[in-house]
This record gives structure tokens, sequence and C-alpha cells, in this order.
């Protein structure tokens, strides 16, 4: 699975980080029963690669990867428990060589458009933007179209319910990231019901 195809999976990537184990199959479960089924793990937390681990095994249909991937270290740690790709905040030569060494489908994060261009020359089309909204947002998005038309992006970082159409109408957006449909109040309190319920709110609200 390519970048493009990890970005075609659902237009919303949530974004979680996982405190307690024991909540990684029941999220899991409950965001594919609100129709996505694809999670990005981040590594701010011990559990972030067992949940990994965890749900690459008891749950195969789902798509899950690691982010806050930030050297090759933490790539190597997120392929040996099953990542199936990696999203990072940032871009750098390591995490490219790396992710091109051990065969794993990166998705560096960009804020400038040396970055893009640094992307572009080590044959990476598909980035996250980030952080999207204080990085410049819509704006920065429409003025990349011109310079750099064979870039496709995946805003996170301040894309919430109210502005993911904003996003998501630009043709060189294919999804956005976000945690706003896996608050990490009802993650904790065990209402993943109501996880369910956000995501399929929030795909009902894409135009």
């Amino acid at each position: 699975m390519n970048a493009n195809d990890v970005m075609k999976i659902s237009p919303i990537v949530p974004v979680i980080a996982i405190d307690d184990i024991k909540d990684a199959l029941p999220l899991a479960k409950a965001l594919s029963e609100g129709g996505i089924n694809i999670m990005e793990i981040t590594l701010r937390t011990k559990a972030g690669l067992k949940a990994i681990n965890l749900i690459s095994k008891e749950i195969p249909s789902m798509n899950v990867g690691a982010g806050t991937v930030c050297n090759n270290v933490d790539l190597m740690e997120a392929k040996a428990v099953g990542a199936k790709f990696v999203f990072s905040p940032g871009i750098s030569q390591e995490l490219i060589d790396s992710a091109k060494k051990y065969k794993m489908t990166i998705i560096p994060g960009i804020a400038t458009a040396s970055e893009v261009m640094l992307a572009q020359n080590n044959g990476i089309y598909n980035c996250k933007l980030f952080p999207a909204t204080l990085s410049g947002g819509v704006d920065i998005l429409k003025a990349f179209q011109g310079p750099f038309p064979k870039m496709r992006f995946c805003p996170t970082g301040g894309v919430n319910l109210e502005n993911l159409n904003d996003f998501l109408s630009l043709k060189n957006v294919l999804c956005v990231g976000g945690t706003w449909i896996i608050p990490k109040d009802i993650i904790k309190s065990g209402d993943f019901d109501k996880i369910t319920e956000l995501c399929i709110e929030a795909l009902a609200k894409i135009k």
C-alpha cells in the first residue's frame, strides 16, 4: 500500500493517543462501525506501539499506522509491530532514507515550500500539512497548487468539524487528520458508541 492508497482509505484520518492498551481494540471496532477504517496511532504514549501490534493482529481489516514518527528508530519500531504506514510531523533526509531502506510507506509532514521540494526531490508526492491551520491552512494549500501540481496533502492540526470541508474541497487534499472524533475523555469513559456516532456525524457532513 503506497502513500496515495493510504490517504484515499478515508476522508478523515483519526489521530489517536492511546494511554491504556485495553482501549485499543474497542476503539478500532468503534471507528470501523462508524465507517472509518484507518487509524494513526501516535507514539506519544507508552501504549502506542503495543496498540498498533494488537490491532494489526486482531483486526487485520483495520489499516493501522504510526504517527509522531520522528526518526529512524521510531520508524523501525513501528514496522516491527505491524504498522502499515507511518506519519511524521516533519520531514528529514534521515526519515526518507530509512523509509526507503525498510520499505515503509511514509507520509511526512511539511509546512513550507522548501519542505515540499525536499519531498518531491525524493519521489514523495503525498504529505501531511502540519500544523495545518498555523502554517497557512487553506490559503497555503491553494498557493501550493501552482508550483506543486503533483502534490497531495492531508492537513492535520486545527482541522475540525467546522472547517473540514474547506480543506476537502481543495483538489490537492485527499483527506484530513484530526482528534475531534476520538476525544480523550470519551475514550477514558469507555463510551465507544459515542465515538461511532462522532464518526458517522463527521462523514455525513462531508460535502
